[in-house]
């Protein structure tokens, strides 16, 4: 036979005048924690009480039987109540078990009652149904779905009291619900109500409170460490997701790998409290690494994280900062580790190094984490398609090492994944820049060729034509006429010969069709053949003077001297056009250090603007417009004079105050080995004249 009512409610109805024992709020842990204090002051007692137990079902009783075993040694007044599942019946063994139906309102509430000579105390509880409703007594609610055994988020309201008229009270309903269900205890349950339900002072009187309180405090320290646990969880967690947000809030902001780096190296090092971290780019056949990016912790405690609770402090360890690394050029190709991950691409972490094997047996390596304090290692590739990118690497350098956490280990590797697709996205950014700058810098290219060739060629094109017309019309053209007309089309045709002979020299330099013919050479032969190439060009247009000063005693120039001669020639070319004929050109040489000579070209021309220097070297540039200009030319020869003092292995730059402030040109070629103490020589006989020669074949 079932009930409707709630045996809290039935004892707070019974018990009006004491308006103190209210409902209070219970989690199912603090339920289990008072009904083992409980149980555990009679296990720990001498005395024989009356212990009253109802679990809610037969899986939750099943849980205590084991106690309530022990308990049934102390007395024969134990009884058990619950709604059967298996095998739980009306049954007197060891003690009376009393199987209710699953209707009756005791299913939903847990109650322990246990009343000795000298104390008494009780636990009457009722499940909430509601959780979002205020506390209160809810007897036509709808039973909840069943919950997880062991789910310590279930809530309950009740009464936990030492008063000894309230537990006997209790103790009273509960034993006429066991009547009710076995009637054949009538006896028994009549001498228990006799011998226990009796008034006396409340309290403990006499009887040792200390395995009650023991209990409680023993749950109240696992309690707290199971809290404690669980917020360094979430603290841990919330560490990984804020690193995460950090480090993909600077991948959103800029596909700079720099910005990515410096960002990612400083929160996983704070994060993770190591006391280095460092990230690098590096590829598996590098020799060495430049550390660029690093967080280096101030005051960085290293203590064995095997000891918890223990700091530095309490182990007598004083605060370590470790050395900085930044700028350290970091050895790649002798580190066995390196070569390790290069060949696995798999992580690498080093608890102790001192007792690692592949660290002791390396003489390098093992000064290497002497020098900088290394006792714990963690090296994690950056990769991409398994291509080494990069390395993150985190130290401890502390007097006790690091036993490296796997959620450790796995928010490296996420973080090192995540840095390595940056990037490889970052790098796909920066091609596709370059790709555009180029097409964009072909398209110029191609609408320059365009209005240049077509000036530059049309022009001398129609000059020769009109000429050759005139010649095969009039067969009676006066003689000097005639050589009038013959010598424009032999110029114009001259420099329609240059400037398909510019197009193809440039093409053979870009594309590296050019073997160098190098050797020492004394610089003033060169700069005489290519002054002798610029005066021959006298009689026909009138020159600046052009001055050369270079010093006897330089030393000879390793160069291929037909190259050479081509951009001297070239550049006195270029100031020539420039100037003036009033104005002046000159040629100077000295020594730029030991290793280089320094060639300079100055003029008094009208000058380049300054945020044009680096522009007018390249292909086309044309100062005025390609077709407004009033100096000849296709704006190749600068673009030709740079390829070949790179290919000669020197530099080559221009420098200008500005407009009508004359330009200077500078490049430097490499000095000859044997000829770095030495005079240049005066050229012998007849060797300007061979050169000479070969230019003007060549060109």
């Amino acid at each position: 036979m079932s009930t409707n009512t709630s045996l809290l409610e039935a004892l707070l109805q019974a018990l009006p005048h004491l308006p103190q024992f209210r409902p209070q709020l219970y989690f199912k842990s603090s339920l289990t924690a008072l009904s083992h204090a409980m149980e555990d002051q009679v296990l720990a007692g001498a005395e024989r009480p009356l212990v009253i137990a109802s679990f809610q079902r037969e899986r939750f009783y099943r849980q205590e039987a084991h106690r309530y075993l022990r308990i049934a040694e102390r007395t024969d007044q134990v009884y058990v109540l619950a709604a059967p599942e298996t095998d739980f019946a009306n049954r007197s063994g060891s003690y009376e078990t009393v199987a209710f139906e699953s209707a009756d309102e005791l299913s939903h509430e847990w109650h322990l009652v246990v009343i000795g000579q000298q104390y008494a105390s009780c636990l009457v509880c009722r499940e909430r149904e509601d959780t979002t409703s205020q506390v209160n007594i809810r007897r036509d609610a709808v039973p909840p779905p069943e919950q997880p055994a062991m789910d310590q988020t279930r809530r309950f309201e009740g009464v936990w009291t030492f008063d000894r008229q309230v537990t006997c009270k209790a103790a009273e309903l509960l034993l006429d619900r066991v009547l009710a269900y076995r009637p054949e205890l009538a006896k028994k349950i009549a001498q228990a109500k006799a011998e226990f339900l009796v008034e006396k002072p409340s309290g403990f009187q006499g009887v040792d409170p200390d395995p009650f309180v023991e209990r409680l405090v023993t749950y109240l320290q696992a309690g707290q460490y199971k809290l404690l646990k669980t917020y360094r969880s979430i603290a841990a967690q919330e560490r990984k997701e804020r690193l995460v947000n950090s480090i993909s809030s600077a991948i959103r902001r800029s596909l700079n790998p720099d910005e990515i780096f410096k960002v990612a190296v400083q929160e996983l090092g704070q994060t993770l409290r190591v006391c280095r971290c460092l990230m690098y780019r590096c590829r598996a056949t590098d020799v060495a690494a430049t550390i660029q990016y690093e967080f280096l912790s101030q005051n960085a405690i290293c203590a064995d994280s095997a000891i918890e609770g223990e700091t530095a402090t309490s182990l007598n360890t004083a605060p370590t900062t470790a050395p900085s690394l930044s700028g350290q050029a970091w050895p790649l190709q002798n580190n066995p580790l390196f070569q390790e991950i290069a060949q696995k691409l798999e992580f690498i972490h080093i608890e102790d190094t001192t007792k690692d094997a592949r660290v002791t047996a390396t003489t390098d390596l093992h000064a290497l984490t002497d020098r900088w304090q290394i006792r714990s290692w963690l090296m994690v590739p950056l990769l991409y398609q398994d291509r080494l990118m990069g390395m993150v690497e985190l130290h401890h350098c502390g007097a006790f090492p690091h036993r490296w956490a796997d959620d450790e280990l796995s928010l490296v590797e996420a973080i090192a994944t995540q840095v390595g697709v940056a990037l490889i996205q970052a790098e796909a950014y920066a091609n596709l820049e370059d790709l555009n700058q180029q097409l964009e810098a072909f398209d110029r290219t191609r609408s320059n060729l365009i209005a240049i060739t077509g000036h530059e060629l049309r022009t001398p094109l129609s000059t020769i034509q009109v000429c050759l017309e005139s010649l095969a019309s009039e067969p009676d053209m006066p003689l000097e006429l005639r050589q009038v007309m013959l010598n424009t089309a032999l110029t114009d045709a001259e420099r329609m010969r240059k400037l398909v002979q510019d197009f193809l020299t440039l093409s053979r330099l870009e594309s590296g069709r050019v073997q160098w013919n190098l050797e020492p050479l004394p610089l003033q032969e060169c700069v005489d053949l290519a002054l002798s190439s610029i005066h021959s060009r006298q009689s026909q247009e009138q020159l600046p003077r052009i001055a050369a000063q270079v010093p006897p005693e330089l030393p000879l120039v390793r160069a291929d001297g037909e190259w050479l001669v081509e951009v001297l020639s070239k550049l006195l070319e270029n100031a020539c056009k420039f100037t003036e004929p009033e104005g002046q050109v000159t040629i100077e040489a000295r020594r730029n250090g030991r290793q280089m000579l320094e060639v300079t070209i100055t003029d008094t021309g009208r000058g380049i603007e300054p945020n044009r220097l680096e522009a007018v070297f390249d292909r086309f540039y044309q100062e005025e417009g390609a077709l407004r200009r009033t100096t000849g030319g296709t704006g190749l020869g600068l673009a030709i004079c740079r390829q070949i003092i790179t290919g000669l292995g020197g530099q080559i730059w221009a420098e200008s105050a500005g407009r009508d402030c004359g330009s200077c040109f500078h490049f430097t070629v490499p000095i000859s080995q044997e000829g770095r103490e030495m005079r240049s020589p005066s050229p012998p006989k007849g060797k300007t004249k061979l050169r000479n020669k070969r230019i003007s074949t060549r060109s």
